[in-house]
């Protein structure tokens, strides 16, 4: 990495153990994939209101590779403290380590499209509870795609970040631009 791995506890109390198992894991990381730029990491504890009685618990991790930022976003609820916390910043670790290799798979173009015509491109929002969301292709406006344009009906298994493929449909929609067909890579997992 071009720079130090940033670590940040905010609203809780640091942890060694969970520091060191941090590190650890952006040292496999790094490993398998040796173009990461920077890491960071914040673990820490939403403010919430008092009335569920259970200690939430967040991680964002943040890697930047040439050409981009990928996220992963974790969070979960400690029912009690001696829980494994480190359950929390595997999933987190497991997305991200998708993400890389997808980011991987495109670098060596060896990511083929299923349909003639089919891009590339990355999930950039979603809306479950609407059943749309937007993916962002390079060199176009992102592009609409609702719950129904999703192959194998895999809408649940979509995040943000996500690399995809995308078939353009047609026309434009009521949001503009829009996907006819957005498949998840082939071997894509869903997330933990």
């Amino acid at each position: 990495m071009q720079t130090p791995l940033q670590i940040t506890f905010k609203d809780t109390e640091t942890s060694e153990s969970l520091d060191r198992f941090i590190r650890e894991r952006v040292d496999r990381l790094e490993r398998f994939h040796p173009h990461i730029i920077a890491c960071r990491v914040v673990i820490e504890v939403p403010h919430r209101g008092s009335g569920s009685g259970k200690t939430p618990l967040a991680i964002n991790l943040e890697v930047d590779v040439p050409g981009r930022t990928l996220v992963a976003k974790r969070s979960d609820e400690m029912k009690e403290m001696k829980e494994d916390r480190t359950a929390i910043v595997t999933r987190a670790f497991d997305a991200i380590r998708r993400q890389l290799e997808e980011d991987a798979q495109v670098r060596r173009k060896q990511v083929k499209a299923h349909d003639s015509g089919a891009e590339t491109g990355k999930i950039s929002r979603l809306f479950p509870d609407r059943d749309y969301g937007f993916v962002e292709v390079v060199g176009s406006p992102q592009l609409y795609f609702s719950r129904s344009a999703v192959a194998s009906g895999a809408f649940e298994d979509l995040e943000v970040g996500m690399m995809v493929h995308v078939t353009r449909a047609a026309g434009e929609g009521p949001m503009g631009p829009q996907a006819s067909t957005v498949r998840r890579f082939a071997g894509e997992t869903a997330p933990a």
